[in-house]
């Protein structure tokens, strides 16, 4: 049975997380192990957990001092669990927790690949594609009714 859970950097569980991100986000395209941690510690970490392994993780990072805006980043899933809804699992419960925190606003910058998986999850495109890590990204967010 998969679970999500909200972690600290102090939970055991973040390793587990930093290493999935390296895995599946960070070495295909060529960057530093743990290059994009500079978030990590007022972030908020969602994982998705099965039998004591992280298979997926999102991560939330406050943009403003209030907490109204924040940033999806560093989403990964296992490559061999990918397919299977964990990554709508993970998005579904970090937009929960927006909406019971008054978090108003979510972004993000999409690789182009994952597009349309944002969308299907109410995330609409602003502003025109831009190039991040040498892939074509987009802006998009979604706009919570707390």
């Amino acid at each position: 049975m998969i679970s999500v859970q909200l972690i600290h950097t102090t939970n055991p569980y973040y390793q587990l997380e930093r290493q999935l991100r390296n895995q599946i986000l960070l070495r295909p395209i060529g960057i530093a192990d743990h290059a994009w941690e500079m978030h990590d510690e007022k972030a908020w970490h969602f994982v998705a957990i099965e039998n004591d392994t992280v298979i997926g993780c999102v991560v939330l990072v406050p943009l403003d001092e209030e907490q109204t805006k924040t940033q999806l980043m560093q989403m990964a899933v296992e490559t061999n669990q990918q397919g299977k809804g964990i990554g709508k699992l993970l998005v579904i419960q970090l937009l929960s927790f927006c909406k019971s925190h008054k978090i108003n606003e979510v972004v993000c910058h999409a690789r182009a690949t994952a597009v349309p998986f944002y969308l299907n999850l109410g995330f609409k495109i602003y502003d025109t594609p831009f190039m991040e890590v040498g892939m074509q990204h987009y802006h998009m967010r979604i706009i919570l009714k707390n």
